[in-house]
């Protein structure tokens, strides 16, 4: 076995460049340093006009064709490494046989310099971790392994940490043989440029498998960041040695000391995270650089309260330390005699994991507003929504003492179950309605209305909580059915402007729920709310729901872990700090949903997050043919098409918070840049007909209202109109007069209309009781589509305008998000299948005709479920090719984990 370090070269080696040397535009100023991957310099760009890095990489390596080749292909691939916490690569080239790479240039200190002065205090280590976890995690997705993260690789920048040096990084899954070592020194040029049994890296810092020559993935750097942390926080190296041997000796074989020995005012949460960090088998690590960012920041959170060892007390005098002794003594002989008559032999149940699969031929349905699974109450059985390949859902119950799940009769586009007290029935949301079904088998029976549901709850005086619409307070209803009546009401104060996800505590008479808050602090949080009308009282500030169980703790999730706090049910407040149950559990941001279900007997089950994106965005034809996929799985939602067809506006929400941001694509050029900017919800985005402009929706002002920008970014957001209600542009007419949106103040979604002329007064265009959405003008402006729930489930409508002069059906078995083809002849939604159908159409300013509906393709869109108020797919123009998103099969075949027992992890 051979060990290669990136600083073993001589002198003789090395190159040398003097300053006004140029390599092609780049004019060297000045020499940077020197080591084994080559010499760096100060450059200038000269087409720019910026200052640049330049490293030359050495000349035997230059030399050998198949290296330069290798080094070109894994440069483009560490190239497209864009995040704020990654030092840039902008180009590569080669000169006179010199290669050289081009980068951004930063000005700081390397994290080993300030390393020489001592340990960082503690909010840089956790801020600099993150950082490092969050640019570890881009290249990770992007299949970039650093495999050489150490201090000296780490520049500390007054704006943020960045990690430099990716010379012997290498593709996750290459395509042709590892091109790893490419920036390394080699035994000789006829040698190939890494053998087995090689080791890279820098001692310190290498994983045990990459000291053993194994291959390294994104666990092995996970470790080198382990290592990076502990000599933060510690000021000392997790692993040292008087020689070469004894480092990779230590590396392979020994624990370093704790950090809470060599800092005893350091958090116990994050000694635990870096010694997870630091498992020799990385199946025993994190498993995602996410993982580690994601603890971190809760531990920053949390401040003091993350585990912090508490400080030692001044000592009693010896007087009280003898009577406190004699007391003592005296406690001990009675409980021992106490012990000696009752003692009888006890075994703690353990804590497992298992995960549990969905039927076969099916998928755990996750839609925004729909899926969903909830445990019993004795833990027993699941039930839950499960999609079948043609992309119906339903629901099913299984016994986690069985194999075998059964689906419920009648329970059709079923979504958000909860279990009644005696676990004898379920409710469920279903075709704008909250009905229930017998477990045992029987006819489904509704309950009352409830259009576009957010969660449910259910208590042992047959009262069930809900929230009936998107904009809407809690409401409080008889299982038996009856009307309605508040249960919660908004804060207007607080920018509040919904409740759900309602949870019962023990009593049947407070409940937990969640809370929108668009105030200054934009923040959501959980209150306890009670049936006889109490002032609601705040507990928590989280992205999610929140439920309660056995024994005494509240469950809630913050940065994608689960957290268990305990809670004081007399006084309804949290006591203690939270302490991490899982992490990495997937969320919904823009319903404010947390995928996870607890029961009263110790069982928990949650849903991972599949990946740091979960879904796809590809180019399909009408056969569902995919033509092109567009960059890389994100989070995305509400797919716009620009008029010229060239770039796509999209939404995509942070996986672990509330807040959301708008991105263009560029078609053409593969690239994606950022719309708008600042924390908060940014969504719904329309295209002004000459795509010139995007309106879209916005909370920056405390409540959510309709804004523009120009597409060229050069001037500020403005916002369109004022308002205290919830409004989301869905359609800008084509002669750009006017938008059509959603108004959701009256927790009812209602078409409006806003003239961009005139006194610029909006005005409802149906005038209907029930909900109606998702408008959409007709090519010609004379005619606006949109869903309704007139019938008791939403269906595609068709009226005139500006008059909204007579009602065309176009849907017949359901149908959402409807969209026209740019001639005005066909008009495209989705079934409840999630089925791309076409509608074929006639109009003419005075008359509408709809022809014959038939689904145009085997495009399988997500499942649209009943509250489906954003796009999942779009027409190019000519209505031949579409755009459309999708869960990436990972996130389709993602199990739930079932957690038996999960309290006896709490005292792990």
């Amino acid at each position: 076995m051979s060990v290669v370090s990136p600083w073993d070269y001589n002198d003789a080696q090395r190159m040398g460049l003097t300053s006004g040397t140029k390599l092609g535009p780049y004019e060297i100023v000045s020499s940077l340093g020197a080591g084994g991957m080559g010499e760096v310099y100060r450059a200038r760009d000269t087409r720019l006009d910026r200052t640049v890095a330049i490293k030359i990489l050495p000349a035997h390596l230059c030399g050998n064709p198949e290296a330069k080749q290798r080094f070109e292909r894994e440069a483009r691939a560490i190239s497209s490494l864009s995040h704020p916490n990654i030092c840039h690569l902008y180009d590569v080239g080669s000169q006179d046989g010199t290669s050289y790479l081009v980068m951004e240039y930063l000005e700081g200190e390397t994290l080993a310099a300030r390393l020489t002065k001592g340990p960082l205090p503690l909010a840089q280590v956790l801020r600099y971790g993150i950082e490092l976890a969050e640019g570890l995690e881009i290249a990770h997705r992007s299949g970039v392994v650093h495999r050489d993260l150490k201090p000296a690789n780490v520049m500390l920048t007054k704006s943020a940490s960045k990690l430099m040096d990716f010379g012997l990084a290498k593709p996750v899954a290459p395509a042709a043989p590892p091109s790893s070592g490419l920036t390394q020194t080699l035994v000789g040029t006829s040698q190939p440029l890494t053998t087995e049994g090689m080791v890279v890296g820098t001692f310190q810092y290498m994983s045990p498998e990459q000291v053993e020559g194994k291959d390294a993935d994104a666990r092995s750097d996970i470790f080198a960041l382990g290592a990076v942390l502990y000599e933060m926080v510690s000021g000392k190296r997790a692993f040292e040695g008087k020689t070469t041997a004894s480092v990779l000796a230590a590396v392979l074989e020994r624990q370093p000391v704790p950090i809470s020995s060599l800092q005893p005012a350091s958090p116990q949460a994050l000694d635990r995270t870096v010694k997870k960090c630091l498992a020799k088998d990385p199946e025993e690590r994190w498993q995602s650089a996410r993982d580690v960012a994601g603890v971190l920041r809760w531990i920053a959170e949390s401040g003091t309260q993350a585990g912090t060892a508490s400080p030692q007390v001044a000592r009693p005098k010896a007087r009280e330390r003898v009577l406190a002794g004699v007391a003592l003594l005296f406690a001990l002989a009675t409980l021992l005699l106490g012990f000696a008559y009752f003692r009888r032999p006890t075994t703690e149940v353990p804590s497992f994991r298992a995960s549990i699969l969905p039927p076969g031929g099916t998928s755990f349905s996750s839609s925004i507003g729909s899926g969903g699974y909830a445990l019993s109450p004795d833990g027993s059985r699941l039930a839950f929504v499960a999609q079948s390949v043609d992309g119906r859902a339903s629901l099913w119950v299984r016994a986690l003492n069985s194999l075998v799940a059964q689906p419920l009769a009648g329970t059709e586009d079923a979504s958000l179950p909860f279990w009644s007290p005696d676990g004898q029935w379920i409710g469920f949301f279903s075709d704008g309605k909250l009905r229930k079904t017998q477990v045992s088998g029987g006819s489904v029976q509704e309950i009352c209305e409830a259009a576009l549901g957010r969660g449910g709850t259910w208590n042992a005086q047959g009262t069930i909580v809900f929230t009936p619409n998107i904009s809407s307070p809690l409401l409080r209803v008889s299982a038996n059915g009856g009307t309605p009546v508040a249960a919660t009401k908004l804060d207007a104060s607080r920018g509040e402007t919904t409740h759900r996800w309602p949870s019962f505590l023990p009593d049947g008479v407070h409940f937990l729920y969640l809370g929108r808050n668009l105030s200054s602090e934009k923040t959501s949080r959980v209150y306890v709310g009670s049936l006889d009308s109490s002032p609601a009282k705040s507990i928590v500030d989280v992205g999610g729901g929140a439920e309660y169980a056995w024994p005494g703790y509240v469950l809630f999730v913050r940065n994608a872990i689960l957290l268990a706090q305990r809670f004081d049910i007399r006084s309804l407040s949290l006591t203690g700090d939270p302490i991490p149950v899982a992490v990495d559990v997937s969320a919904l941001p823009g319903v404010l949903r947390s995928s996870f279900d607890v029961s009263q007997n110790g069982q928990l089950v949650y849903q991972a997050v599949s990946g740091s994106g979960e879904i796809e965005l590809a180019v399909v034809d009408r056969s569902g043919k995919t033509l092109a996929a567009l960059g890389t799985p994100g989070n995305y939602t509400s797919v716009r098409i620009s008029p010229d067809g060239q770039k796509i506006a999209m939404v995509d929400a942070n996986p672990v918070a509330t807040d959301s941001a708008i991105w263009l694509y560029d078609v053409r050029r593969n690239v994606k840049t950022r719309f708008t900017f600042g924390q908060g919800l940014n969504g719904s985005p329309v295209w002004s007909p000459d795509g010139s402009q995007i309106a879209f929706s916005s909370s920056q002002s405390n409540v959510i209202n309709i804004y523009t920008k120009p597409t060229t970014g050069a001037a500020e957001e403005k916002r369109l109109h004022e308002s205290a209600d919830d409004e989301r542009p869905r359609s800008w007419s084509p002669d750009g007069r006017y938008i059509a949106f959603e108004n959701r103040g009256g927790g009812t979604p209602t078409v409006f209309i806003l003239p961009l002329f005139g006194d610029r007064k909006p005005f409802s265009l149906l005038n209907l009781s029930y909900p109606n959405y998702l408008p959409q003008f007709s090519p010609d402006g004379h005619w606006i589509a949109y869903v309704s729930f007139e019938s008791g489930r939403p269906e595609v409508y068709v009226t005139s305008f500006p008059g909204a002069k007579g009602k065309w059906q176009v849907s017949s078995a359901g149908g959402t998000l409807p969209q026209w083809r740019h001639d005005g002849r066909e008009l495209f939604y989705v079934s409840p299948s999630g089925a791309l159908m076409a509608a074929a159409v006639s109009a003419t300013p005075n008359s509408f005709t709809v022809g014959p509906v038939q689904q145009i393709s085997q495009i399988r869109l997500p499942q649209p479920g009943l509250g489906l108020l954003i796009s999942v797919y779009d027409a190019f123009p000519g209505g031949q090719e579409f755009v459309v998103s999708s869960l990436k099969g990972e996130a389709l075949r993602t199990p739930l984990t079932l957690v038996t027992n999960w309290a006896a992890e709490l005292k792990k």
